[in-house]
């Protein structure tokens, strides 16, 4: 009798064991907690990030403005990628921002862009007067010499090659040409059209505000 009841003992223990894995699928066969199953190789647990939406913006007005208070306005307008340059063509510096003053911006102001863009402002200095339309800098010089006269000598420089032998006098004054985005080309040699083929290049300059002789 005594074996007969640890029989019945021992079967019912383990239906019971049995039963609670059953309704637990996360314990093993031998009682313990089964650990959780690791996502499949080249599966990320964690939840994808979208892609920063694209950010537009309408592009003010800066025509006739102050070029830094223009600056100043449109990064207020989330507007970062600013440059600018000489609207007369002659490659000055805008050095110092509150000397000079708007006379164009490109993209042109209403149009609501990506505020990411370049925003281009052409300038010059507060006392000039702003042109019709930016004075294109000259071209690079090619095999033959360019017409050069009138154009700003920095301006020239920049478009000759970077070995050219270049003398610039006064043709006014006997002054030191000291910063040549200040004058202008009078006269040059060689003639526009020639050859260049490594010869010295030698211009008279006078102020960009005074009359050439």
């Amino acid at each position: 009798m005594r074996t007969h009841h640890t029989i019945t003992l021992l079967t019912t223990a383990a239906a019971t064991a049995l039963a609670l894995t059953a309704c637990n699928p996360q314990t093993s066969s031998n009682g313990k907690a089964a650990a959780p199953s690791a996502p499949a190789p080249g599966v990320s647990s964690a939840p994808s990030s979208a892609a920063p939406a694209t950010k537009t913006a309408t592009l003010p007005n800066f025509v006739g403005k102050g070029l830094q208070a223009a600056q100043d306005e449109a990064q207020a307008a989330g507007f970062y990628a600013l440059k600018s340059h000489d609207a007369l063509g002659r490659d000055r510096l805008q050095a110092l921002d509150r000397n000079w003053k708007v006379c164009s911006q490109t993209p042109a102001a209403g149009a609501s862009i990506d505020t990411s863009t370049s925003v281009d402002f052409g300038a010059v200095k507060l006392e000039e007067t702003c042109p019709a339309t930016d004075a294109p800098a000259p071209k690079p010089a090619g095999d033959a010499m360019p017409n050069f006269v009138g154009q700003g000598m920095k301006a020239v420089r920049g478009a000759l090659p970077s070995n050219a032998s270049i003398t610039v006098k006064d043709a006014v004054q006997s002054r030191m040409v000291l910063q040549e985005s200040n004058w202008k080309v009078c006269s040059q040699d060689p003639k526009p059209g020639t050859a260049l083929s490594g010869q010295q290049v030698s211009f008279t300059v006078a102020k960009t505000e005074e009359t050439c002789p």
